[in-house]
């Protein structure tokens, strides 16, 4: 019960169509099981609620609430409801983020638009949600935030959006760790390896016209660690630790959850 009696938003708590769990899923369940009470956020309100349901039937306490990261509104809103319900918010884990989905290319062939999209989604709407969920944390003098960003911001990474937005990401969670440290407010970011889940697998296998057995084995084998990716489980257990009071002393980190890649890297 690590989180006991903590409250919790997690932004992105639904998940793309495909095989298994999403990260944001996971986070959910994974949250609940350790005692903390969830505000499930995401755009698309069924899905939401898909993660909800599961996180009751665990015997969670968790809400489903709909809400669009490329509207402040929305997110003012979504830190507004988790207070009226709960009167604090001791965690927020932002977890949405995207790229060929959102028409992410190499440079050659990228877009203003594709820019305006990704950029939105994955970096305004971080900063948006940690922009509303400061002002209670630092009053109530605690809190703890977990972004995810991506490996892809330090390593050989094609698409200009993803890598530009999940490197910027990392500036800014360091930024918003030492501004908010005199609050006892902490921000730390988890970078993901190659991951099978349905955003990272089988959005690929769409768009690529493979298999999903062929785009998974593919990364499979670029994978160190066992030549096998991670789960969304590995990312959730990676949040826990972050967002419970066991990383107390642990702001300002980007931490890898990549089974090896950056080690191979540098």
């Amino acid at each position: 019960m690590r989180l006991k009696d903590k409250i919790a938003i997690v932004v992105g708590a639904g998940q793309s169509a495909g095989e298994g769990m999403g990260n944001g899923r996971a986070t959910v369940l994974r949250f609940v099981q350790e005692g903390a009470k969830v505000l499930a956020a995401d755009n698309r309100l069924a899905s939401a609620e898909e993660t909800a349901a599961l996180a009751r039937q665990a015997g969670g306490d968790c809400v489903a609430f709909e809400a669009d990261v490329a509207r402040e509104a929305a997110l003012a809103e979504m830190v507004a409801d988790a207070l009226r319900r709960w009167g604090r918010i001791d965690i927020l884990h932002y977890n949405v983020g995207f790229s060929i989905a959102g028409g992410d290319a190499v440079l050659d062939d990228f877009t203003e638009a594709a820019f305006d999209r990704i950029a939105t989604v994955n970096l305004r709407g971080a900063i948006m949600a940690c922009k509303h969920v400061l002002p209670p944390m630092r009053a109530q003098r605690s809190g703890a935030i977990v972004m995810i960003s991506s490996i892809s911001a330090w390593e050989n990474y094609p698409y200009v959006g993803y890598k530009a937005t999940k490197a910027a990401m990392i500036a800014f969670t360091q930024q918003v760790a030492i501004q908010n440290a005199q609050y006892g407010v902490r921000a730390n970011v988890i970078l993901p390896g190659l991951m099978d889940t349905p955003m990272a697998v089988d959005t690929r296998a769409r768009v690529s016209g493979k298999s999903r057995a062929e785009v998974a084995a593919a990364r499979d084998a670029r994978v160190p660690l066992r030549r096998k990716m991670g789960t969304a489980w590995d990312v959730a257990n990676a949040a826990l630790f972050l967002a419970s009071d066991e990383a107390n002393f642990v702001t300002g980190v980007a931490l890898p959850v990549d089974g090896g890649a950056l080690v191979n890297i540098n």
